[in-house]
């Protein structure tokens, strides 16, 4: 906890660093700043105990852990590589499953695969994967997720990795997703980051089952990305999340968003109250 709220971290990549290309590694040096986030791995993988430790003192009390399946961009991140983060406590972390329709067929079936071991939601990053995530292949996914209260995260807006296209990061390409499964809880990730911002909010301002997702966003600066929402709504659907290991200090980032002078009700929605709600298979493990 900070300053007596709770804390989720909702966007967290913990992959293996041999799975992982130099790019990537080059984005988390950058924008770790001085954080030394290698401190937590043993070598190759991460060492749980650590990132426990880390968690604990960063003030977070759950953390998801997010694999990833886009060998074109940014690598192979396997599921099972973190199984060991969470069994080493599975109070302080979830697992995100993540599937890509040009790797997994039919998808469906990874994705059962997957929730078997333990996710509590799904993460598609068309960007990386390079797919249309409001493509009619991923029907079956989308019904599956509504049918048992799986939420989904998607990737929205720009990357900077090679290889990465961008174009499929329109959060508008899921506008039919979220108006035909309405029961299906998407939170856009980054929310809508570069030039879809607006797009992003408006989905989520106007549609119940859509969330934003603050990963890489510096909270000092939502209300110059946002300025021509009302905030005070807006922050009603948003998620805390921090991409780490992308990121100086997740508790200078809550720290900052507290300082939005936000009231409280919204501040605890945001730090943990609304990922309670959309990732309710964590809520019995935050007590």
């Amino acid at each position: 906890m900070i300053d007596g709220y709770e804390v989720i971290d909702a966007h967290m990549h913990t992959a293996r660093l041999s799975s992982l290309p130099r790019a990537w590694l080059d984005w988390a040096d950058e924008y770790s700043r001085d954080q030394d986030w290698r401190g937590v791995y043993d070598s190759d993988r991460v060492d749980p105990g650590a990132l426990d430790a880390l968690l604990a003192e960063q003030g977070v009390d759950h953390g998801l852990l997010f694999c990833e399946y886009s060998p074109a961009v940014t690598g192979a991140q396997r599921i099972e590589d973190l199984l060991a983060i969470r069994a080493g406590n599975p109070r302080r972390f979830s697992l995100v499953a993540n599937i890509n329709p040009h790797i997994h067929f039919p998808p469906v079936t990874e994705l059962r695969r997957q929730l078997d071991l333990g996710a509590v939601a799904l993460k598609l990053h068309p960007v990386h994967g390079r797919f249309d995530p409001g493509d009619r292949e991923l029907y079956p996914v989308y019904v599956h997720c509504a049918d048992h209260g799986i939420p989904i995260i998607v990737h929205s807006g720009v990357s900077s990795f090679p290889g990465a296209r961008t174009s499929c990061g329109n959060p508008e390409l899921l506008l039919d997703v979220a108006d035909y499964f309405r029961d299906l809880n998407i939170v856009i990730a980054h929310g809508g980051r570069g030039w879809w911002y607006d797009v992003a909010a408006f989905m989520a301002l106007t549609k119940a089952n859509v969330w934003l997702d603050l990963s890489g966003l510096p909270p000092k600066l939502l209300p110059e990305y946002y300025a021509r929402q009302d905030m005070n709504r807006l922050a009603r659907k948003m998620i805390f999340g921090t991409d780490w290991p992308g990121v100086p200090s997740i508790r200078r980032n809550v720290e900052s968003l507290i300082g939005l002078g936000w009231p409280s009700e919204v501040v605890t929605a945001v730090l943990s109250g609304n990922a309670r709600s959309v990732f309710t298979r964590i809520g019995s493990t935050l007590e």
